[in-house]
């Protein structure tokens, strides 16, 4: 890698979709939290770079034919429409694919920066055939399938610390062993029914930051030295905070923060690199989703500092 190389961060302003007033998902944490990494200084404007939509093809290694197809026709019957939660447009579908795009081009940037972030993406509850839960297209899901059927990696763990179970990503690797999918989430969460992940941590109404980290701690460096992946996907939702309006446990700031730290150090010690999408946060104050947010880009730019300029990922 060269000197003076930057974090990569996809955004494009479609990322902020207008919503109907009193919408309970914060779409503008999209616009402002890139404001907010410039404003600070974590991030340069050259950092960011504006994804295009992934290709059809890709989408459709991992997603049925007849579902996409459904999508970019807008043919979808009003029970599914409220399963996804997102009233249906033409923009919908054309940020589902930008955001999915993002996510695939981090993974490529991320060969040789270490780390690559989406400012948004996360859509683990989206499945092959179907979307709920404000996921249509599953975006980790599909740039680990391109990485597969490119050779561009053999085996890729998935870390997905989102409050609510990443069933859609389990379900799509239910029969993939060059994917193992890991999932800490609260028990008591949405989805009420759960799929089957390569690991699944339930944990209880009201965990807190020791708790949490302990389990983190103990089970993620024991299941890289288990799973050897050369690949990660970084799960990095903020609903596990206690001011959370969805999440059931009850991680402060600093937990939340403290957890990010401990899966990037990994990745870094072991040279694995990782691309992160920012999943849910839900807490009734935006300034609380924004900060938790950041701190995930502030964790990555520190973390990841000095590995950029020296070029340790340069091996793609």
């Amino acid at each position: 890698m060269e000197s003076g190389s930057k974090l990569p961060i996809a955004y494009a302003p479609l990322y902020r979709l207008p919503l109907p007033e009193n919408h309970r998902f914060p779409m503008e944490k999209y616009e402002l939290l890139p404001l907010q990494l410039l404003h600070e200084g974590c991030c340069q404007e050259s950092d960011f770079f504006i994804p295009k939509a992934v290709d059809r093809a890709i989408v459709e290694a991992v997603h049925q034919k007849n579902y996409v197809q459904r999508l970019l026709d807008l043919n979808l019957n009003k029970a599914e429409i409220r399963k996804i939660g997102f009233p249906l447009s033409a923009a919908l579908i054309e940020r589902e694919f930008i955001i999915a795009g993002g996510t695939l081009e981090g993974c490529q940037k991320a060969f040789h920066t270490g780390v690559a972030l989406n400012i948004a993406g996360g859509t683990h509850h989206a499945y092959a055939g179907h979307g709920e839960a404000f996921c249509l297209l599953n975006d980790q899901a599909i740039a680990a399938q391109y990485l597969l059927d490119q050779k561009k990696t053999g085996k890729i763990l998935i870390v997905d610390l989102d409050v609510h179970q990443g069933n859609g990503t389990a379900a799509i690797f239910e029969n993939e062993k060059r994917v193992f999918t890991f999932s800490m989430h609260g028990a008591k969460n949405y989805p009420f029914h759960k799929e089957k992940s390569d690991l699944d941590i339930p944990l209880p109404d009201g965990t807190t930051d020791s708790t949490f980290l302990e389990l983190l701690e103990k089970t993620l460096p024991a299941l890289i030295h288990q799973e050897q992946p050369d690949f990660i996907f970084y799960l990095s939702g903020v609903d596990v905070l206690e001011t959370d309006r969805l999440g059931r446990i009850a991680l402060s700031l600093e937990g939340c923060k403290k957890r990010d730290e401990m899966v990037f150090a990994l990745c870094k010690e072991h040279r694995i690199p990782v691309q992160c999408s920012m999943g849910g946060g839900y807490s009734k104050t935006l300034k609380i989703i924004l900060e938790a947010h950041a701190n995930t880009f502030r964790v990555a730019q520190s973390i990841f500092d000095y590995t950029r300029k020296v070029g340790l990922y340069n091996y793609r």
